[in-house]
């Protein structure tokens, strides 16, 4: 499975001269700054996945269009790996998307012992469907934590800062779908 920044930059670039922007007019339109438009059409930069999200909806394309390989045709299947956490186990794919009312992503998660994933919101009307497939995860948001274990799922409103922990000693893996 390829690393998902390997297509980022050039993917940026090339969206971002079709949309005849400017680095800075990328910037100022994402609320993002230069620098880091730099850095991620060089491939220097670990951008957040809302970050991506985000110049997705700026460049006029989903998702899927950003991190794919651009030899690839569709979302259907990217199969991307899209974070790293600090635990060697702990790890996120993009599997590819599906048209809903505006889009539905499929990710494999895992994450090591004792790591967790931090997440900026989403935007409004974004929900997530989490099945742990082994371990127990905890889902922290605004309203408190919520214990989700194997065999298990929680649905929830992404449109607030949340975070996924794996406060055990064994590798926690999950599916996640993001659906807007």
């Amino acid at each position: 499975m390829a690393d998902v920044l390997v297509h980022v930059g050039a993917n940026v670039r090339r969206l971002r001269a079709a949309a005849g922007l400017s680095q800075a007019a990328l910037a100022e339109a994402s609320g993002l700054s230069r620098r880091l438009i730099v850095a991620v059409e060089a491939g220097d930069a670990n951008i957040s996945l809302a970050n991506l999200d985000r110049l997705a909806g700026v460049l006029g394309v989903d998702f899927g269009t950003i991190v794919r390989d651009p030899g690839q045709a569709g979302n259907q299947r990217v199969d991307q790996l899209g974070w790293r956490g600090m635990h060697p186990d702990s790890r996120a794919a993009f599997l590819g998307a599906a048209p809903a009312r505006n889009t539905a992503e499929l990710w494999i998660w895992s994450l090591g012992a004792g790591d967790r994933y931090d997440a900026l919101p989403d935007a409004e009307g974004w929900r997530e469907i989490l099945y742990v497939v082994e371990g127990v995860l905890i889902v922290e948001t605004a309203g408190g934590g919520k214990v989700v274990t194997t065999g298990d799922f929680l649905i929830f409103d992404s449109s607030q800062s949340y975070s996924y922990v794996n406060a055990g000693q064994g590798v926690v893996r999950f599916v996640r779908n993001v659906v807007s």
